[in-house]
This record gives structure tokens, sequence and C-alpha cells, in this order.
């Protein structure tokens, strides 16, 4: 594997992270990319191709705390956020924290709980702090969401409304492992557990310090007005119901951000913002029902609008 062109740090965890997952380099880069970038990820694939193992790799290599919530229809909104509950001896209530305070979240089937349960997870991403009782109750830093369902199984489940998947910096999906891989994941797998040997490479503080040195990468006017531009051209599209949002624009440039620092780099390139846009942009997009019966994807439209976009070059 060629790491020559990362940052040092992402070098370390991304080697780390494929001790316990095997050709799957794309998925890594792009959850280091949000995590980077302070954003969060839905992961949207069959079970058993290792969504689990890739956060729990994740959250083992910067030594952040790891929660996992397993969403199922009874779960309530207190199971996820945390309770207050009164203490006979202080004659007070005490917030005791629930599994959203942590640092990296595996939100296992979100899809499967109730909107209500939905929305207080989505509370956490979006203002960084949860309410509970009327008290307001800050995350620590990193605070990192990845958030799985199933494609398959619809029975039972609460698709996320659009206003929530607009929360999500990206939206991607693992595939299965060719057969090369398969029967390396065997091989490693038959007389060990890859995952409990992974040890932290960087801490917590270097993380935080990456984060804040990724918003100092430059992003020129013309590669802003060109991500306006594919942004606007969703809107007109005629298969379109609904296209990115401005929030879409914000998340695409600071994917950009984090993607050119991961590679070394303190500026953005054209190149960075055609790789991101389907994963950015695709979720965000609501096509109208006859563009769905003809077959049209959401990747077709970011897609065309790509290829309708000028490249921007700097004079």
């Amino acid at each position: 594997m060629n790491y020559n062109h990362y940052h040092p740090m992402i070098t370390d965890i991304i080697r780390n992270i494929e001790q316990v997952m095997v050709g799957k380099r794309n998925v890594a880069e792009l959850s280091v990319v949000a995590l980077l970038a302070g954003g969060h990820v839905l992961l949207e694939d069959v079970p058993g191709v290792g969504k689990t193992m890739m956060v729990r790799a994740l959250a083992k290599s910067v030594g952040a705390k790891f929660k996992r919530i397993q969403f199922t229809p009874d779960l309530l909104p207190s199971d996820v956020t945390g309770v207050s509950i009164y203490n006979p001896k202080t004659m007070d209530f005490e917030f005791r924290p629930g599994p959203i305070m942590g640092n990296i979240i595996l939100a296992d089937e979100i899809n499967r709980t109730s909107p209500k349960t939905q929305a207080a997870l989505l509370e956490g991403m979006e203002e960084n702090s949860i309410t509970v009782d009327g008290i307001t109750h800050k995350l620590e830093k990193p605070f990192f969401v990845m958030a799985t369902q199933n494609p398959i199984e619809y029975e039972g489940t609460y698709p996320l409304p659009e206003a929530q998947l607009d929360r999500f910096l990206l939206k991607m999906k693992m595939g299965y492992p060719t057969a090369e891989e398969e029967i390396e994941v065997l091989s490693r797998t038959q007389r060990r557990r890859p995952i409990e040997e992974i040890e932290p490479v960087i801490t917590l503080d270097e993380l935080r310090k990456l984060q804040e040195d990724v918003k100092e990468t430059i992003v020129d006017d013309t590669l802003k007005r060109y991500i306006v531009d594919i942004a606007n051209i969703t809107r007109t599209d005629k298969d379109v119901y609904l296209g990115v949002s401005p929030r879409g624009s914000i998340s695409l440039m600071k994917a950009a951000q984090a993607y050119a620092f991961m590679n070394g780099r303190d500026y953005c390139l054209p190149d960075d913002i055609q790789y991101l846009a389907p994963y950015v942009f695709s979720h965000r997009i609501i096509l109208k029902s006859e563009a769905k019966f003809r077959g049209i994807t959401a990747d077709e439209v970011v897609y065309r609008a790509i290829s309708t976009v000028p490249v921007p070059v700097r004079r």
C-alpha cells in the first residue's frame, strides 16, 4: 500500500484500520475525512460486511471513547441521551449520561427506532449538545457519529426524513469483499481477533489539533463558486424535486478541506470536489416519481451536474 501522499498522522490511522479491514481503503479514507471535518457518516449496507469493525477500529486508533447504540422500535430518547434520577440523600436530581456522551458513536440500524428517538441523536449531531429536563449538556469534542441502516429490510422501519439526512456529511456503502479479500479476512480471524490488537496511534488532543488545522486549508473563491454551481444545477435538474441545500454546499467545502489536508496539501483542488460530491450530495437530493420510475438515481444527477459545470482554472 502506498501511503506517501498522506499526512503522517493520517497514515498511522489508515494503517491501523487496515489491520482490521481488508480492501476497504476508500471507506477508511472517507470515514477519516468526516472525522477531520467534524461531520458524521451514514453507512447503508447489508449486515456482516464490517460496519461495526470499521468504526471500532477508528475509535481505538485515536484513543476515543467508543459507544454503541442498538436502535430498536422500543428505544426511548432517554436511552440515548441519559436521564435525571432523584437522589434521596442529596434531595436533588442527578444526571445519568446516556451512550451519546462519548467521542465516537455507532448508531446501529438508526431507521429501526421512532422519529422521536432519532431526533434525540440528531440534536447532538447538529448542536453538539443535548437537552435533558430543560438542561443543556455539551458533548465532548471530538464527537463523531457513524449511523448504519439496512437497505434491504424496510418492514417496521422509520426512514430518516430529508431534513435529518441533511445532517450527515457523507453517505456511503461498504459492499462485499472480493473473493481474495474474503479469504484474507478468514485467514486473519482464524486464530485471533485483529480488533483486539489495535492500539491508539494518536491522542484525542492531537486529533482536535488536526481538526483545527483542517479549517486552515485554503479554498479558493473559484472553487467555492464551483461548489455552488454544482449545487445549483441539482436544484434545477428536470428529474429533481428537491436539490442540494446550502448546508450541502458547506458540507462539500469542509469535506474537500479535510480530504486535501489528509493528502498533505494546504489547498483544495477541483479533483477533491469531483471525488467527494457524490458522497456529500446524493443523499440530499429528492428525485421526482417519474425519474425514479425511469431508473434515474441521485448519483446520476450529481455526475450530470459535475459534467455540466466547467472546471475552474485559476488565472
